[in-house]
């Protein structure tokens, strides 16, 4: 396991997105979705980096399972408790792969008929990407590396780490 981003390189960038994202929805209130498990530690650092009016709700949905590559089929295992009727949406995702899973987010909330949509994500891997989806707010895009950590995880595990490491798929998930 090899750190691929530091702590510091990290929040520096959070602070960045927030006051970007303070700037582009200013004198409007903010409905911030998390995707659960992985965005939970990047939301909590980012929504304290927007100053502006906010709630937020979380969604649960999972392609990944205990594997280390998308099974290509979402199942929804947690929805919005409030709808997104006429409200400005943001998700916010950890990692953003083939993009599947979060064009399918996308068009589950697009239903609702909010104001807006836009998608904030620490990581997006660009050459994975298999259909168009627009995020707006990138934290970094990454190569096809396995990463862990600041709330991305590995069969569950390396959530807790403070920064985000690489790791050799299909190999061991201990910490060395």
């Amino acid at each position: 396991m090899k750190v691929f981003l530091s702590e510091e390189q990290i929040h520096k960038r959070i602070q960045e997105l927030g006051k970007t994202i303070t700037i582009d929805f200013s004198g409007k209130q903010l409905t911030v979705v998390g995707i659960l498990k992985g965005s939970f530690i990047f939301l909590a650092d980012l929504i304290r980096n927007i100053n502006l009016p906010l709630t937020v709700d979380f969604m649960e949905v999972s392609s990944y399972g205990d594997h280390t590559k998308s099974t290509g089929i979402v199942q929804l295992k947690r929805d919005l408790s409030f709808s997104v009727e006429g409200k400005d949406v943001l998700i916010v995702e950890d990692i953003i792969d083939t993009g599947l899973t979060l064009n399918w987010i996308y068009d589950h909330l697009f239903l609702q008929k909010p104001a807006s949509i836009q998608i904030a994500a620490l990581l997006t891997k660009p050459d994975k990407m298999q259909c168009k989806v627009p995020v707006e707010y990138i934290g970094f895009p990454i190569d096809d590396s396995f990463v862990v950590g600041y709330g991305l995880d590995a069969a569950g595990m390396h959530r807790n780490l403070p920064y985000i490491a690489a790791i050799e798929t299909e190999k061991s998930y201990e910490i060395p």
